[in-house]
This record gives C-alpha cells, structure tokens and sequence, in this order.
C-alpha cells in the first residue's frame, strides 16, 4: 500500500477513529485503526467490538492494500505534522512496517495484519429513518447530561429512544436519567420511525455521536434493529451495540399533578444558584430554596465555608414552600433552557419537581429534592 494524502482531511480523519479506540486494551489489534486504500480514497475504520467508526478520505493511490496500525501513535503524528502539508503512507517497504513521510520528516509504526482485524457484524436493521444533524444533535444536547454513570445499573448508561403519543402527535422521544434527575426531549417522529423498538445507545457511542454531529452536519441516516443501531453521515457511519436491558417506565415519575408554579429568569437564576453553592459542602452540594408570594430566597450553609443567600424576584403566587436541590444538577437543568426563563412546578419540600423552559415544550426535566 502507497499514498498521498493531505494532512487536514487525515488529521480531521483520524481524530474521529482515535476516539472510539481504547487507550488500553487486551488484545493488541484493537488499539489499531485499519487503513485501506481503493478507488482513490483511503478507508479508515476502528472498533472497540462494541461501537465501530468508518471513514474515508480521498487521496492519491500509487498501489493499493490495506494493513492496521496504532490508531493514537498515528494520530499524535500526523497531529504534530506542519498545516498545509502532504502525508505518504507507505507499507511496501520492510515487513510489518509503516512508512509515514512528510517533507524531511520520516517516521516508521509496527503493523498488524489487516486480515486479525475484528469487524463488528451489522446484521440485519430493518427499521429506517432520516432526521438532520440540527434536531439529533438538540434531542442528545438537551438529554445527555442526565445519563448514568453507575454501573450497577447499566440499562440508565445511554439515551432511550423510542416513539410516542404526545397528546395526539406521534412523536420520537428521547429520555435519559441517573434517578436523581431525569430529561427528556422529542421531536414530530420522521418518515419510518413508526415500527421502530425502544433503544438505549450507550453512554460512549453518543459521545462519540455528539462529536460527528458538531463537525459533519448535515442529515443522518439512522438504521437499527433491537441489538444494533447505526448512523450513517456523509463520508462517515458509526454502528453501535445497544444496552440490552429495558428502561424503566419513566413516566411514573413524571409530576404531572404539581400544582405550584414558580417562574425565574434562567441566567439571573442560575447565578444566584452558582454563587450560592460556593458555600456549600463539597460532598452533598445542597442548597435551599424557599419560596413565598413572589419572593424566593436561595441558601447555602457549610459548617466550614460559612453561609450564603440571595433574595430574587420571581412570579409565584402560592404560600410558603422550602425545597432543597443538588445544586450541580440545578445547574446542568438551568444550562440546558434556552428561553429566557424557567417554569417549575412544585408540589412540597419532599417530592420531585418538574422544570419546564417556556419557550420549548418539547423539553421537560425532573429533578428530585434533598434534604437540607
């Protein structure tokens, strides 16, 4: 195998693959990424066996063939290479080698051979749909942050997908929670996702995911079935394992019945929360909220750092409630609002409150209360 290739379009390459290769790894081929050249472009593909990235790149080709090399190694490489330059790759040379020239530079990796590399089977997927980059990307942006990361319980570590009713409006919902707050976003269900099952994607692979959606763009072809799922972009598709495990009926804890509604403004809201929480203990970051005809008070004590509270004029009509919150998950809600103020529905200082953003209902947060 011999080629030529632009520096930008391998760099921009390659930090794709890089991402989905484990630094450590147990099997040696895995740490690779496989290059393939054919028909004028070079193919690049990584697995960790359970998320899988393919990606191509147009390029000069003197000789075909394919062989796999250090996915980070190569990436660190071509990273420190000069803008604008031209990369050879070549594996003709000594057995087991890969030659990588730039200008004066010349650099020689270990290969493995390109026939151990895994590739992760697809099978069939039968269920179909395309959706643009903008509303994937709002329905993982708006709902990652809630994920779990425990793994006892692993069916929480990904994104639910899965269509719905939504008072009448067929709808593709996403949810995600950690059981101390949970998120969930939709959208008007696209052309073929009617059929499709409930899926959890994996915590890694919308990761990775979000990644593609930030530098691609453009629309995304989504096929699955009930163990896999892929997305395909223009040049590049992920396929992905699914969590095999059911999510938990997430609408029991949904409170519709609160009764209690307090509106703020986001960014004056969020901080007084931050500044707050300053004093707060490190290990429960708690902070109180005490509300009353139009009034809310915020509060922080520690019995280190001392007290803090802020007073804001907010529209609430109801008696006096206090409430507390994890501060930090207060705040991860609040980043995710993007109308100008903030709804919550509130029923009592022990059960769970909804938070709603006024200018998109599509949105909805849950978030349970704590002692304080």
């Amino acid at each position: 195998m011999k080629l030529t290739i632009e520096r930008s379009s391998l760099l921009k390459s390659l930090a794709h693959i890089q991402g989905v290769v484990e630094r450590r790894n147990t099997i040696p081929i895995l740490g690779n990424v496989m290059l393939g050249a054919r028909d004028g472009t070079l193919g690049m593909s990584a697995t960790d066996m359970d998320l899988a990235l393919v990606e191509s790149a147009p390029c000069d080709i003197t000789q075909e063939g394919a062989t796999t090399v250090s996915a980070h190694t190569l990436y660190d490489i071509v990273r420190k290479l000069p803008e604008g330059a031209q990369v050879e790759i070549d594996s003709g040379g000594e057995e087991n080698q890969l030659t990588i020239r730039s200008g004066r530079s010349k650099l020689s990796l270990a290969t493995l051979p390109s026939e151990d590399f895994p590739v992760m089977a697809e099978g069939d997927l039968p269920h179909g749909f395309t959706l643009s980059s903008e509303s994937l990307g709002g329905l993982i942006d708006r709902t990652r942050f809630a994920m779990s990361t425990e793994e006892t319980r692993y069916y929480l570590n990904g994104l639910y997908f899965h269509p719905a009713d939504q008072e009448g409006t067929p709808v593709l919902r996403v949810v995600a929670t950690d059981g101390h707050r949970l998120a969930r976003m939709e959208m008007p269900l696209p052309a073929g996702a009617d059929g499709m099952p409930g899926v959890i994607v994996p915590r890694k692979t919308v990761g990775e995911l979000s990644k593609l959606i930030d530098e691609i763009g453009g629309d995304v072809e989504v096929s699955l079935s009930d163990t896999k799922i892929r997305f395909a972009f223009d040049g590049v598709v992920l396929t992905s394992k699914l969590i095999d495990g059911t999510f938990p009926d997430y609408n029991r804890v949904i409170p519709f019945a609160n009764d209690k509604s307090l509106e703020v403004s986001t960014k004056i809201f969020a901080k007084a929360v931050d500044l707050v929480s300053t004093i707060s203990t490190e290990k429960s970051r708690a902070i109180k909220l005490s509300v009353n005809q139009g009034n809310l008070v915020l509060s922080a004590t520690s019995p280190d750092a001392g007290s803090a509270t802020e007073e804001l004029e907010v529209d609430y009509a109801d008696g006096l409630l206090e409430i507390g919150f994890n501060s930090r998950y207060l705040l991860d809600i609040t980043q995710q609002i993007e109308g100008d103020s903030a709804q919550f529905m509130l029923s009592d200082g022990a059960s769970p409150t909804l938070v709603r953003d006024k200018s998109d209902p599509a949105a909805l947060y849950v978030l349970m209360p704590m002692r304080v």
